[in-house]
C-alpha cells in the first residue's frame, strides 16, 4: 500500500493545475491555534527548518506539503533508474541531484531546491504576492513537495492557526476569514483531521478539537496532537488527555515534545530534539513513550492515510469515471475548434432551417410540453381563436330595424315600392360581410407573431451552437425576422381581397342561400297566424317617448305640435319622425331583409372562415418554409461576412478550454488510478 499515497500525490498536482475542487482527495489537514505548535510538529515531521516562523498570522495560505521517501544519494548511485523499490521513489539521474533532500514548487517546477533555507524564504515571497504585506490569507494553496531519505510518504495541508483578535493591521474579520478557509478544507469527508493542542492549555476549550468535532461529530477520521509535553505546570501530567479519558478521539490522541524557541535560536538539531524527545517520555511516561513522540507520529499518520486512502479509493475511482463521462459531454457540446469555415456556417444555417420547418410540422426533437407551440399554436389560432371568433358574431349585430326599414324607403326613391327593392338587401348586406375582415387580419398577425417565436424556440435548443457564435445567431434572427416582415403586407392584401371579392358580387343564385319568394312567404304566414288583426307593435330601438306621444295626438302622422291660434304652420320644417308604429308591410318588409341577409352572411362567413387559414398558409407559413434555407444562405453565405459570423464568443472559448483541461485532467487520473493493481491495496 506504499504507493497509495505517491498515486494521491500525483492526483494533486494533477487537479492543481486545473484549479478543481470537484475531487476530494483523501489528505491530512492540520489545524490548531496559533502558538500551538503546529509548524514545529511538522518540521520534526520533515526534520528540517523550512517553515517561515514569527509573530502573528505566519502561515497566510494553505500549504500542501508532499513529502516522498526516495533513496539516499549513495543508493541512487548504485542504482541505472530512478526507482529503488516499491514505493521508494527519486528524481530520475539525469537531473543531476546528489543531494539526499530536496523541494519543489509546483508554481515553479523547473527550480530544485537543496537549500532548506531558500524554501523558506520561496514560501515567504510567494505568501506576500498573493496575500500582500497586510497580514491578509487567501485560500489559493502552495504546492510543496519534499524529497527525502528519511520521510514517510505523507501529504498534509497545514493551514493558518486559529485567531481570535486581529493584531497590527490585520483585517478585522481575519477570525472569520481563518475559520471560513479551515470549514473548507476540514469538511471534505475524505480527509484526516490532525487537531494540534498544547498540553499546558485545557483540552477542553481547544479550537482545533471544537472545530473537528463539527464535522466530524463521531471522531472516525479525527486524530488530536498534543504539544508542548514538557511545559505543563509542575506536579502536572497529560496522562489522562493521552489515554482518552478527558476527551476521546477514535483515532487516537499522540503527545510530543518540540523545540523551544530557546532550542531554535541556539539551532539545536531536529534529530536532537527527537532525541530528547524520546528521553522525556520513557522518563516521565515510561508506559505510554513506545505510542508517542514524533516517529511514531509519522508511522501513524502514515498508515492511518495509506488506509484511508485504500477505503476511499473505489469512490474516487467512481466520481473519476463520471465526472470524465460529463465533462466529455461538456466537451462535445461546446464543438470543436473551426477547421472549414464554409463548411460550418452551412451546417449550422441548415440544422436551423431544418429545426424551425421541424417546429412547424410539429416533428422537431425537442418537443414543448409545457405549452403549444409552432403547428400546434398556429392550428389552435385558426380553428379556436380565429373560427371562435367568426362564430360569435352575430349576423345582424348592429344592423337595427330602423336600419332596414330606412334602406328599404332610400332604396325605392320616391314612389312606394310595391316590392322590397333587391338594392337595400345588397346595401346592409355588404356592410355586415365587411366586418369579417378584421378578425381575418388579426389571425394573420397572431399567426407572424407565433413565426416569431418560432425563432426563440429553435435558438433554445441550439443554444451551444448560437451562442458559440453571437453575431452569426444575431444574423440568422434579422434575416428569418426580415422574411416575415416582407410576407406581412403581401398576406394582409391577401385578406383584404378575399373580404373584397365577397363585397365585389353578391351572388343571390348561391346554393346555399334562401330563396327570396320562400322567405316572404314564409314571412306571410308566420304573421298571419301570430297576429290576424294586424295589430302588433314594431318598437325601434331609438324610441322617442314624447314623439310618440305626439304622434298618438295626430293621426296624420305629422310630428310637429299642433298650432296655436293665429299661429302659421310650415309642415316643410317637421321633423322626420324616428319613432312610429309600423304598418303590417313594412313589419314584413324587414324581417324578409333580415333573413335574407342572415342566410347570406351566414354563407359568407364559411367561406371566409375556411379561406383564410389557407390564405396564411399559402402566403405566409408555407412560403416561409420553402425559402427559409434559401434566404439565409443567400445572405450570409458570403465569403467577406465568413470570418465576422464565426467570431466565437470570449465566454464559449475560455468554457472549452477549461473543459478540456478537466477532461484531460480527469483522463489522466483515471490512468493513474487504473495502474494501481488489487494486490496493491492490501
Amino acid at each position: 500500500m506504499e504507493t497509495l499515497i505517491p498515486v494521491i500525490n500525483k492526483l494533486q498536482e494533477i487537479f492543481s493545475t486545473v484549479a478543481a475542487e470537484i475531487i476530494q482527495l483523501p489528505q491530512i489537514v492540520v489545524v490548531g491555534s496559533q502558538s500551538s505548535g503546529k509548524s514545529s510538529v511538522l518540521e520534526s515531521i520533515v526534520g528540517r527548518d523550512f517553515l517561515p516562523r514569527g509573530s502573528g498570522i505566519v502561515t497566510r495560505r494553505p500549504l500542501i506539503l508532499q513529502l516522498v521517501n526516495v533513496a539516499s544519494a549513495e543508493e541512487r548511485k548504485l542504482a541505472a533508474s530512478g526507482d529503488t523499490g516499491e514505493g521508494r521513489l527519486s528524481r530520475p539521474s539525469s537531473s543531476g541531484i546528489v543531494a539526499d533532500e530536496w523541494g519543489t514548487f509546483l508554481h515553479c517546477k523547473n527550480k530544485i531546491f537543496t537549500d532548506f533555507d531558500e524554501i523558506r524564504q520561496e514560501i515567504e515571497s510567494e505568501t506576500e504576492r498573493m496575500t500582500g504585506s497586510n497580514k491578509g490569507i487567501s485560500p489559493e494553496p502552495i504546492h510543496l513537495k519534499i524529497y527525502s531519505s528519511t520521510v514517510l510518504n505523507l501529504t498534509l495541508i497545514d493551514l493558518p492557526g486559529i485567531t481570535k483578535v486581529p493584531v497590527g493591521d490585520q483585517p478585522v474579520d481575519i477570525e472569520h476569514q481563518i475559520r471560513e478557509m479551515l470549514g473548507l478544507y476540514i469538511s471534505n469527508p475524505n480527509s484526516l483531521i490532525l487537531a494540534v493542542t498544547a498540553a499546558n492549555t485545557d483540552m477542553a476549550t481547544s479550537e482545533a478539537l471544537k472545530l473537528a468535532r463539527d464535522v466530524d461529530p463521531d471522531g472516525r477520521r479525527t486524530l488530536a496532537v498534543v504539544t508542548k509535553l514538557d511545559l505543563m505546570d509542575a506536579g502536572t501530567d497529560a496522562m489522562d488527555v493521552l489515554t482518552g479519558r478527558v476527551i476521546p478521539v477514535k483515532l487516537g490522541i499522540i503527545g510530543v515534545v518540540n523545540r523551544s524557541q530557546h532550542d531554535i535560536n541556539v539551532n539545536k538539531s531536529i534529530a536532537d530534539a527527537i532525541q530528547d524527545e524520546q528521553t522525556f517520555l520513557q522518563k516521565k511516561y515510561p508506559s505510554l513513550a513506545n505510542r508517542n513522540g514524533t516517529k511514531y507520529l509519522s508511522k501513524t499518520l502514515n498508515r492511518l492515510l495509506m488506509h484511508h486512502i485504500r477505503d476511499c479509493l473505489p469512490e474516487l475511482k467512481t466520481r473519476v469515471n463520471v465526472l470524465t463521462s460529463q465533462y466529455q459531454s461538456m466537451l462535445n457540446s461546446y464543438g470543436h475548434p473551426i477547421e472549414d469555415h464554409n463548411a460550418t456556417l452551412l451546417q449550422i444555417i441548415t440544422k436551423f432551417a431544418t429545426e424551425y420547418c421541424n417546429t412547424i410540422e410539429g416533428t422537431a426533437r425537442n418537443i414543448e410540453t409545457s405549452e403549444l407551440c409552432g403547428g400546434a399554436r398556429i392550428c389552435y389560432i385558426f380553428h379556436e381563436t380565429f373560427g371562435r371568433t367568426l362564430e360569435s358574431i352575430d349576423p345582424l349585430t348592429g344592423l337595427t330595424t330602423l336600419d332596414v326599414l330606412t334602406a328599404i324607403r332610400n332604396a325605392t326613391g320616391p314612389r312606394p315600392a310595391l316590392f322590397v327593392p333587391e338594392v337595400s338587401f345588397e346595401l346592409l348586406v355588404k356592410r355586415q360581410i365587411k366586418r369579417l375582415e378584421e378578425p381575418g387580419l388579426r389571425c394573420v398577425e397572431l399567426v407572424h407573431e407565433e413565426l416569431q417565436r418560432i425563432i426563440q424556440h429553435c435558438s433554445t435548443y441550439n443554444t451551444q451552437e448560437l451562442l458559440r457564435f453571437p453575431k452569426l445567431h444575431d444574423a440568422i434572427v434579422e434575416v428569418v425576422t426580415g422574411l416575415l416582415r416582407k410576407r406581412l403586407p403581401v398576406t394582409n392584401e391577401m385578406v383584404h381581397n378575399l373580404v373584397a371579392i365577397e363585397l365585389a358580387y353578391i351572388n343571390t343564385k348561391h346554393p346555399d342561400f334562401s330563396d327570396a319568394a320562400m322567405v316572404s312567404a314564409s314571412v306571410n304566414s308566420s304573421q298571419s297566424e301570430v297576429h290576424p288583426d294586424g295589430t302588433r307593435k314594431w318598437k325601434m330601438e331609438k324610441a322617442d317617448d314624447k314623439l310618440s306621444e305626439e304622434k298618438s295626438r295626430n293621426p296624420s302622422g305629422s310630428a310637429y305640435a299642433s298650432p296655436s291660434k293665429g299661429q302659421v304652420v310650415n309642415l316643410l320644417d317637421a321633423p322626420v319622425p324616428v319613432s312610429r308604429k309600423l304598418s303590417l308591410r313594412e313589419q314584413r318588409d324587414c324581417e324578409v331583409i333580415q333573413r335574407l341577409i342572415k342566410s347570406y352572411f351566414l354563407i359568407v362567413r364559411k367561406t371566409i372562415q375556411d379561406s383564410v387559414p389557407k390564405t396564411v398558409m399559402h402566403f405566409l407559413v408555407n412560403h416561409v418554409k420553402d425559402n427559409l434555407q434559401s434566404e439565409l444562405v443567400g445572405q450570409l453565405y458570403k465569403s467577406q461576412l465568413l470570418d465576422g459570423l464565426l467570431t466565437e464568443s470570449e465566454d464559449m472559448a475560455a468554457q472549452r478550454t477549461e473543459a478540456a483541461n478537466m477532461l484531460k485532467a480527469l483522463q489522466r487520473a483515471s490512468q493513474i488510478i487504473s495502474e494501481i493493481r488489487e494486490t496493491q491495496l492490501w
